[in-house]
């Protein structure tokens, strides 16, 4: 495990030092309770209306193989998780194939399903190798056919890959289950709070903790080629941006500027960030050419411009501005044209994070006294409210564009929520003690 441990904290009270320790006690107060563990949970709270019917009989195993490597469980899960299908329980089926010639496709029907993955595993010394087949039960027919191995250690990132497979195969669209979610959690340690940067599965399961902190960790952004990471670090006593290489656990600081430092996001080729910057005595949106370190200024206005997102196309971007008199979103269609207010319905729209396709946006939208997560189409401008919850924040799309991550509060304590941005499914990630936040969905990984 590659770990970085920072041992320092902000000293003395005055000036940015005396900023950043009052914005980490508010962080402390108002947004994270304090715990001993930061594991996350999966509680499946909503189901999908016009989920799809399918069944992942067990798969057969052979050679040494024991309960705890059943790759079929957890692509059934995966599947159910995805909000799009309704997977049978096993108990309730009427038999357990393994391979095509043993499919009775009427079962099946009588059951209601409208497809089947079937498999078996075998144990190749340290590998296992997956055969599974993937059927429409309607038409009889078979969709997949395929073998792939992985380690024996490696069993879940098999599953995913299993996964991703068989939900592109029916849908068209590549799956997101192989992907990974960056996340920061709050524990007290010896008195003292304890902030952990954190890399898990999109299930939250397998984390592990990248960079530990005395002082707050905050806006983990990916790399498009998923090797690295950014954030906002305030172990210094003031906030700077790092880049983190998540493989050798490198930590490189790019921005400690006078004043604020914050929100960063990768270009898509990965060469720049875009990122806020007040050392010219305003917060505005900068673009960075990490190689050069050369600075380019986006925005020029006296309000606050911050929380920066590149379009898809790598030309225009999203930013949040209150220069109409409250947080709204803004457009710039590239970096010198006049920007563009993107939101009107609501007095508070903050965080843009478009979907990889650019046909939509997600925010952060306050309506009745209440912070939802909604969503721009973006060629018609109609929004649409996806979230029921009340205090939500910091969406995260993941990189197929149909579920959305964001944070959010259950009583006195800060989850994680996926929901399906179409089916309205929905689960949880709850820390088993204390809170969670600053999700961040990773692209695909390859």
């Amino acid at each position: 495990m590659n770990r970085t441990h920072i041992k320092f904290s902000a000293r003395g009270a005055s000036g940015l030092g005396a900023i950043a320790r009052a914005l980490a006690l508010l962080l402390l107060v108002s947004g994270f309770a304090v715990s001993a563990r930061a594991e996350l949970l999966i509680r499946v709270t909503e189901g999908a209306d016009r989920a799809i019917p399918m069944a992942v009989v067990p798969f057969a195993k052979s050679g040494d193989l024991g309960a705890a490597h059943d790759l079929s469980d957890i692509v059934r899960q995966n599947l159910m998780l995805s909000g799009e299908f309704a997977t049978l329980s096993p108990e309730k089926m009427l038999s357990l194939p393994s391979r095509g010639a043993d499919v009775y496709y009427r079962d099946w029907r009588l059951l209601g399903q409208r497809y089947l993955l079937i498999g078996e595993l075998t144990r190749d010394g340290a590998k296992v190798v997956v055969r599974y087949e993937l059927f429409d039960v309607n038409r009889e027919e078979r969709l997949l056919g395929e073998t792939a191995s992985a380690p024996v250690k490696s069993m879940r990132s098999l599953a995913h890959f299993v996964s991703d497979k068989v939900y592109e195969a029916i849908t068209g669209v590549p799956g997101a289950f192989s992907t990974k979610l960056a996340y920061v959690t709050l524990q007290k340690r010896g008195g003292e709070p304890l902030y952990k940067l954190q890399v898990s599965d999109f299930d939250g399961q397998r984390s592990r903790i990248r960079l530990e902190s005395k002082e707050p960790i905050l806006s983990p952004a990916w790399s498009p080629d998923a090797k690295k990471l950014a954030y906002v670090s305030f172990e210094t006593g003031k906030p700077a941006i790092y880049i983190h290489e998540l493989a050798t656990g490198a930590r490189t600081k790019i921005a400690a500027f006078a004043g604020l430092n914050s929100a960063p996001a990768w270009s898509s080729d990965g060469r720049s960030l875009l990122m806020t910057l007040s050392k010219d005595g305003n917060a505005e949106i900068y673009k960075m050419d990490i190689a050069s370190r050369k600075l380019t200024r986006l925005t020029n206005h006296w309000a606050i411009d911050t929380e920066g997102a590149w379009a898809p196309d790598g030309k225009g971007f999203y930013f949040t501005s209150d220069r109409s008199g409250g947080p709204q979103i803004y457009y710039k269609q590239s970096e010198r044209a006049a920007p563009r207010r993107l939101t009107f319905g609501s007095r508070y729209n903050a965080r843009p994070r478009p979907s990889a396709d650019g046909k939509h946006v997600y925010y952060v939208h306050q309506r009745a006294g209440a912070f939802h997560i909604a969503r721009m189409n973006t060629d018609s401008g109609e929004e649409t409210v996806l979230t029921r919850t009340r205090l939500d924040e910091s969406p995260s799309v993941s990189p197929n564009g149909r579920m959305l991550i964001y944070a959010t509060r259950q009583g006195e304590q800060s989850v994680l929520t996926v929901i399906s941005v179409e089916g309205g499914a929905s689960y949880t990630l709850p820390a088993t003690e204390g809170d969670v936040r600053d999700p961040a969905w990773s692209p695909v990984i390859r």
